[in-house]
């Protein structure tokens, strides 16, 4: 599902989206796009002289503003479908959206803004399986012939959720984005941000952050918030693991889980590089084996990406914090306070009062991020001292009490 903004829709970079989606048909991705007007129904409103009430489909929607955005909507459609045929696409315009009125919203009549009721998700796979590419502007029909203005992300999630796709890409300009997003953010983690720092960010952004979120509630694996005025973008976003822009995804894309011994090959080739530079001390299969059920895995699409163990030493009510390293693709994106914070939480359930932690290279890391404080080995258990003084690394030792 290819979410696309009116101002992309008439941007600069469009011809480039239009190859890329090319590109995605070559290679069998079955595509519907949906489109806004915002851009086009402002234009089209100044040149007219007329006071809109509304332009995107979230507000009250009067009757010479409905007029306005059927006007602008159906020819960018239009637009839109040539722009297809250029690059040897076929597209169809479908109303496919069935729509009912918003009704009166905190006392207020939103008169012809409409929310999407129901999707003839029947005719877009007969267009489908034909090859042929949807094309559906902001408008909803209801079954007295009459026109509704809907909200563009809206009415993508009901599609895609119709049609069991497998992500939906919204495409809008920078101005339309927050600085500053996270690369991954879960469901639970977006609705947390949206509590939190609503009131600053955009109104676009925060209105598909919302439909994000509502969209992998209902059944959508992934949904991505990506600048469609960047070249290749949309093939960057899709076909690498780091993407580029922000991705809202359901709690089974990004996971942390224990390994099992069929793991214990994809944990040594992970931290390879890290033993070679002595940032980690060197363990064997055999080592990982004795005390397999000590580590995790940190998989981001069923890739394996990070790792953690936590040894417990039960006489002392120790844990310890070992073996964390983030490959370097994923640096600098949260993932290693992610599993700082899981080994915690971990811990505490364990019931344990202290984590320590060894290191030669990350001790800034330890102390900055996961508020460790450098100690002497005396808090070491006996038998972890021994090993600790006979390794000749010289590590540094930390400690991090666990509050009850």
């Amino acid at each position: 599902m290819i979410a696309l903004d009116g101002a992309i829709a008439g941007g600069e970079n469009f011809g480039n989206l239009l190859i890329d989606l090319a590109v995605l048909r070559s290679l069998s991705v079955r595509v519907v796009i949906v489109h806004g007007a915002g851009a086009q129904i402002l234009r089209l409103a100044a040149e007219r002289g007329i006071v809109l009430s509304d332009f995107d489909g979230m507000g009250i929607t009067d009757e010479p503003t409905l007029q306005v955005s059927i006007d602008a909507a159906i020819r960018l459609t239009h637009e839109i479908i040539e722009g297809l045929a250029t690059v040897d696409l076929r597209a169809a315009y479908m109303n496919a959206v069935i729509a009912h009125p918003a009704g009166i919203l905190g006392g207020r009549d939103f008169q012809f803004t409409g929310r999407v009721e129901r999707v003839d998700s029947k005719a877009l796979r007969l267009l489908l399986d034909e090859g042929i590419v949807p094309v559906i502007p902001p408008l909803g029909f209801d079954g007295e012939g009459r026109t509704y203005r809907v909200n563009s992300d809206a009415a993508a999630v009901e599609i895609a959720s119709e049609l069991s796709a497998s992500k939906i890409i919204y495409l809008t300009n920078s101005e339309g984005l927050s600085p500053g997003l996270p690369r991954q953010i879960s469901v639970s983690e977006t609705q947390e941000l949206l509590k939190k720092e609503r009131s600053r960010l955009p109104r676009s952004t925060a209105s598909k952050l919302d439909e994000a979120a509502r969209a992998c509630v209902q059944g959508v694996p992934r949904v991505h918030l990506l600048d469609g005025g960047i070249n290749e973008a949309l093939l960057t976003e899709i076909f690498s693991h780091e993407g580029f822009g922000t991705m809202v995804y359901s709690n089974e894309y990004q996971q942390i889980r224990r390994i099992f011994k069929k793991d214990v090959r994809a944990v040594m080739a992970l931290i390879r590089q890290s033993v070679k530079s002595e940032e980690l001390v060197r363990r064997t299969r055999s080592e990982i084996l004795e005390h397999l059920e000590d580590y995790w895995l940190l998989e981001v699409d069923r890739t394996p990406i990070a790792c953690v163990a936590l040894h417990v030493d039960q006489e002392t009510s120790t844990g310890e914090l070992a073996c964390l390293y983030v490959s370097k693709a994923h640096e600098n994106q949260g993932y290693g306070r992610k599993l700082m914070g899981f080994v915690e939480n971990l811990a505490r359930e364990k019931g344990l009062k202290q984590l320590i932690a060894l290191s030669t290279q990350a001790v800034n890391f330890l102390q900055q991020k996961g508020g460790y404080r450098e100690v002497g080995g005396e808090v070491l258990p006996s038998h972890r001292r021994a090993r600790w003084e006979a390794s000749g690394r010289n590590s540094r030792v930390l400690a991090k009490n666990l509050a009850s």
